[in-house]
């Protein structure tokens, strides 16, 4: 039995993927890139697996933030790959990535889940508070990050200049630092419905030596996806300036990779009548992808004398606006129904839609 659990994927595909990476068997050739793309998605789920099994030995509210965290350190390492590769149009990489992020969990894994549950349960309730404190604290870092640089005259367009850069940067930690006493300290109970999915039977705990295995190859997976996303960031570049598509389309790319298996997390657990665990992982990830993500390019940015933009167009500023009043209309009654998904993931279309044809 023991052996085999070794063989499972989650395993063979972080060891294999570092292997294929550091042996340098990512060229320029088809074959090595499409290996090479599989292989990167693959070490993205296992990533996540890995975190979950994590998230699982320590217990809510913790593992929806190690979660979080996770998907953080991702989207952080795909973009610094894509911006280092100094090819055009990368000073927009951490933006569009960002913005990309915060669109596909409002209104696609939000929506998704609250279509998903609803339709099954027909509603499903949440504790209001947690909602609230979310989009608080996103909304905040929203504007200060994506909509105040293009109002700001230190440097002129949509950037920000080095003092304000971190400035912002210590506003968004601390936003985030002070959210995460709240969630887990001294409101935790804001965020933890005890009986909700009670129908499920809960799994036992991961071993000690399990947690520190899945600790090892999380670490492995980060590393090898950030190494792969650098080599395989020409070919998705290529593509999409063949397909005719705006550079925008690349955050949108690196934000669906990331956020795609946490997009299957959450939406099981609405499927599992557990819409709470689904709010925490959607806006939680929100979250700290705006005010972790930032914070770190910007580091990143400094240190290299990398400029890049921050400030949002004008369609974009409407698009975010719309999504986070529709989010919070949606979730201001404490329970949802399948009307809530349905506007949700109208509204994402339309924000793929003008990143094709804008």
């Amino acid at each position: 039995m023991k052996y085999k659990k070794l063989i499972h994927w989650t395993i063979i595909i972080p060891i294999l993927s570092a292997a294929f990476y550091l042996l340098g068997f990512l060229n320029n050739t088809a074959f090595a890139n499409i290996a090479g793309a599989i292989l990167l998605f693959g070490s993205v789920l296992a990533a996540v697996h890995h975190a979950e099994v994590i998230a699982h030995k320590v217990g809510e509210p913790y593992g929806t933030i190690i979660l979080a965290i996770c998907i953080t350190i991702l989207e952080v390492g795909l973009i610094v790959s894509f911006m280092l590769s100094g090819s055009e149009g990368s000073q927009t990489y951490a933006r569009d990535t960002v913005f990309a992020a915060v669109m596909i969990i409002l209104n696609g894994i939000l929506g998704v889940c609250i279509w998903v549950g609803s339709r099954k349960y027909k509603e499903q309730f949440f504790i209001t508070k947690s909602a609230t404190t979310y989009l608080v604290s996103l909304v905040a870092i929203l504007v200060l990050t994506l909509i105040l640089p293009n109002y700001t005259s230190s440097a002129r367009g949509p950037y920000y200049s080095e003092a304000q850069l971190v400035f912002v940067s210590l506003a968004c930690l601390t936003i985030y630092g002070s959210f995460l006493m709240f969630q887990t300290v001294r409101h935790r109970h804001y965020f933890v419905i005890e009986n909700e999915g009670e129908v499920l039977r809960e799994a036992a705990p991961p071993s000690i030596a399990a947690t520190l295995g899945s600790l090892v190859l999380l670490i492995i997976c980060l590393a090898t996806v950030i190494g792969m996303a650098k080599g395989l960031s020409p070919v998705i570049e290529d593509f999409v300036e063949n397909i005719g598509a705006p550079r925008a389309l690349v955050g949108v790319i690196i934000a669906g990779v990331v956020l795609l298996p946490e997009g299957f997390a959450a939406i099981r657990a609405a499927r599992n009548n557990q819409i709470q665990s689904s709010i925490n992982l959607g806006l939680g990830s929100a979250l700290a992808s705006v005010g972790l993500t930032i914070p770190a390019v910007s580091a990143v940015c400094i240190y290299y004398d990398i400029p890049f933009v921050l400030g949002l167009d004008m369609k974009s500023i409407i698009l975010l606006a719309l999504s986070v009043f529709i989010v919070m209309m949606s979730l201001s009654s404490g329970k949802t129904n399948h009307l809530y998904g349905t506007v949700l993931l109208v509204n994402l279309a339309a924000y793929i839609f003008t990143v094709i044809v804008p």
